[in-house]
């Protein structure tokens, strides 16, 4: 009796999720086009599923002439669950924002014990991102987002231009074309619901792969199979006690402290300085403070390329292994303030956070400027998590780019009063992106029953729950 009746309860609640996503998955009555953005409905978590598109290939940059201001690639496989986004990733932070704690997590293994305490020095800095996803330039040119807006599957390409120092506009209007494999779903239900230097060997700058070698989810640093029990932490940072553990501070401030500048690339990669505004000649964990507009922080592990750990990646920057593995979640608390600034122009993205990830082979080489200096172009992959796309707008919305394109008309609201907690979780090929009780910890463990509770169904029958499920 009790086989039956859990057996019907089952049966009743996959009917009622069937009918909700039958009812939703292609249909957002409410959707509105706000400055060529589509938005739908305001919700708590959204997951991407289907994030690798099976076996697929990418140029890997394998060398970098800062005479010419060429570039050279060589073709690179890749296949298995979240490809390319299993390799190693940096994790990217654009003002105005409040980064209060940031932690990674992998599932098993061992956690982190290097450390960085808070250095009080003097600093400064300037340089936006200007995504491209937010690639400065023609990067980003002919890169394909599709959605679903009033039962109609659409797509449009992000047209941005402009110099490799200025900023580009988030999206250009979409145009309506078929893509019926590309699903938008917005559930409804019931209601409630160590310095630089010198630059590296050219050995290390330079070794590069072969055209025929491939990736299969191997993970790099951190990447630990398995996915049973706890997750322990690998990185950490928190603002108030001036702690972190595992991970560095980069921003684009190459040639002052730390890292190179020429006239072919610019700047490259530095330490940042504890304010977020300029280059260091050695680690320093970010203050307390909230990052303009003009600021933009790289986070990635505290471990250093060595040899050809990294791959190859521009001569003289500062370079840093990224947090790899098919499996592995980021935890946030921020904040996303309105400091009230107005864009001029389109290609001034003030007043426009952001959190997003890149691979990070990107920042190692050139993530502005020549498109044929990044494997960007050829999709070795971004993850916008949250991002406001117009100055003072209080919706984020999150978007991957690659080989495999898609973003949810789904958002968050923007915290301009107030700090959330969040989490986005990369597992079995899907993308999680959750807000978070404010009460979560961010502990040396997180218990496995948490990460599979973002990751769960009992979230299907909310109208606060999203799904987006992309194309191969």
């Amino acid at each position: 009796m009790k086989q039956f009746i859990g057996a019907a309860a089952a049966l009743l609640y996959t009917s009622a999720v069937s009918a909700n996503l039958e009812a939703r998955q292609n249909n957002c009555d409410n959707a509105v086009n706000d400055g060529g953005n589509w938005y739908c409905s305001m919700v708590k978590a959204i997951t991407y599923n289907g994030v690798s598109g099976g076996d697929n290939k990418y140029n890997k940059i394998t060398s970098m002439d800062g005479d010419s201001g060429s570039c050279q690639s060589t073709p690179f496989s890749y296949s298995g669950n979240m490809a390319p986004l299993d390799e190693e990733v940096s994790m990217h932070v654009r003002g105005p924002a409040k980064l209060k704690q940031f932690a990674v997590y992998t599932p098993g293994g061992s956690s982190s014990d290097s450390k960085v305490r808070r250095s009080a020095t003097a600093r400064r800095h300037a340089h936006a991102h200007a995504h491209a996803h937010k690639r400065e330039a023609d990067a980003a040119l002919g890169d394909m987002v599709y959605a679903t807006i009033n039962g109609q599957v659409q797509s449009w390409a992000n047209n941005w231009s402009g110099e490799p120092t200025s900023a580009p506009a988030a999206y250009s209007a979409p145009a309506a074309t078929s893509a019926p494999a590309v699903q938008n779903k917005a559930y409804d239900a019931p209601s409630s619901a160590a310095a630089y230097s010198e630059a590296p060997s050219s050995a290390a700058a330079s070794s590069a792969p072969a055209s025929s070698s491939s990736s299969s989810s191997s993970g790099g640093l951190f990447g630990l199979g398995g996915s049973s029990g706890d997750w322990t932490r690998q990185a950490y940072y928190n603002a108030e006690s001036g702690d972190a553990d595992g991970l560095v501070f980069l921003n684009h401030n190459g040639g002052s402290g730390s890292g190179v500048f020429d006239y072919s690339f610019g700047n490259s990669l530095s330490y940042a300085r504890a304010d977020g505004k300029g280059g260091s000649s050695s680690p320093e964990v970010l203050d307390d403070c909230e990052l303009a507009s003009s600021d933009e922080i790289i986070i990635m592990s505290d471990k250093e390329c060595e040899g050809d750990s990294c791959g190859y990646y521009r001569p003289g920057t500062v370079a840093h292994h990224g947090f790899g593995g098919a499996e592995k979640a980021f935890f946030f608390e921020f904040q996303m303030p309105d400091d009230g600034q107005s864009s001029a122009n389109k290609y001034d993205p003030v007043n426009m956070p952001a959190i997003w990830m890149l691979n990070a082979q990107i920042p190692r080489t050139l993530q502005y400027g020549n498109a044929e200096c990044s494997c960007w172009t050829s999709g070795c992959g971004e993850f916008d998590i949250f991002e406001v796309l117009a100055p003072g707008d209080k919706r984020m919305k999150s978007t991957l780019h690659g080989n495999v394109n898609g973003g949810s008309s789904d958002y968050f609201d923007r915290p301009c009063d107030n700090t959330i907690k969040a989490v986005m979780v990369m597992k079995d090929n899907d993308i999680h992106i959750k807000v978070l009780d404010d009460s979560t910890e961010f502990g040396s463990t997180m218990p496995g029953s948490q990460i599979d509770d973002v990751c769960g169904s009992q979230d299907l029958l909310s109208q606060l729950f999203s799904v987006f499920n992309l194309s191969s």
